[in-house]
């Protein structure tokens, strides 16, 4: 019967009046992707499991090895920034620990940083901690009774020696790529040196086999063979021209290849919209001048 009344009495307690001892935390970081040296902007809510927010909650912040500190306002609102954030790209965790008077409450979030991962990457922030500049500042003798330090001594110095052998490495020249660009140098300046001495340009569209190429054509085609032809000359005068503008104002060689064959390499549907054009006009012409007979 005393436990009957007991247990009455407890459901007539309203659940605002409950003292709930521990933190429900809501976190977010204002950018799910951010480049390196960016700031991370980490923001969130603290309330009790009543939902009630609580102010002057102090909130730890924490991702890798770097961390801050905020405070709730009266809506428990926090915010908390890691400036200039320089890590290698990858997807790191956020943890959040809310604490106030032996309340405590704790959650996390990721964000990601944009970029390409590279083994010389990894090494520069492996190096760039606290505990590894304590360590590259060292003498090895500082550490003799200290096993642990002698080990995190040898470590970090490995690191240290991969690191300027990476380096090394990507600021040595590759001896086949300048052979290849010099074979390349000389390939042009020769044919350069011929196209003057020759005198070619973008094609034969003159001179006597021309003329008589022309003269030989059905008359009802001849136009419209003259007008193709003239439409590739000025496509590949016009690919030779921006071919030797990208050269010229400091662009590869395989930047104006590139360029030459997009202009040179006309699409079907657009030669056979050209042909119905030139029908088209040569019919209007054909109409103009029956009008005019008559």
């Amino acid at each position: 019967m005393g436990l009957f009344s007991f247990l009455m009495l407890f459901s007539m307690i309203q659940t605002s009046q409950a003292e709930l001892w521990q933190f429900v935390v809501e976190v977010q970081t204002e950018k799910g992707a951010v480049n390196a040296g960016d700031t991370v902007v980490v923001t969130g809510r603290v309330v009790n499991h009543a939902y009630e927010p609580t102010r002057g909650v102090e909130v730890f912040i924490r991702t890798g090895a770097d961390t801050t500190k905020a405070f709730t306002d009266p809506d428990g609102v926090f915010r908390g920034e890691f400036r200039d954030f320089q890590r290698i790209p990858g997807t790191y965790t956020v943890n959040v620990i809310a604490s106030w008077y032996g309340m405590t409450g704790m959650s996390s979030t990721e964000f990601q940083v944009n970029g390409d991962y590279s083994h010389v990457s990894e090494l520069q922030q492996k190096l760039s901690t606290e505990e590894a500049r304590k360590y590259l500042g060292s003498n090895e003798s500082d550490f003799e009774k200290n096993p642990i330090g002698q080990t995190l001594f040898k470590y970090y110095h490995k690191l240290l020696d991969e690191l300027v052998q990476e380096n090394k490495q990507a600021q040595k020249p590759d001896e086949e790529k300048i052979f290849l660009e010099q074979q390349r140098r000389i390939a042009e300046n020769l044919r350069n040196q011929a196209i003057e001495e020759q005198g070619v340009g973008a094609g034969t569209y003159g001179g006597l086999q021309y003329e008589d190429y022309i003269k030989s054509l059905k008359p009802e085609i001849r136009e419209l063979v003259i007008s193709q032809l003239n439409f590739t000359k000025n496509n590949f005068e016009e690919a030779q021209s921006v071919r030797d503008n990208i050269i010229a104002n400091g662009g590869t060689y395989e930047e104006a290849r590139k360029a030459y064959l997009d202009i040179i390499s006309i699409p079907r549907e657009i030669l056979e919209q050209f042909n119905e054009n030139q029908l088209v006009e040569e019919q209007s012409d054909e109409e103009q001048s029956d009008e005019e007979q008559r």
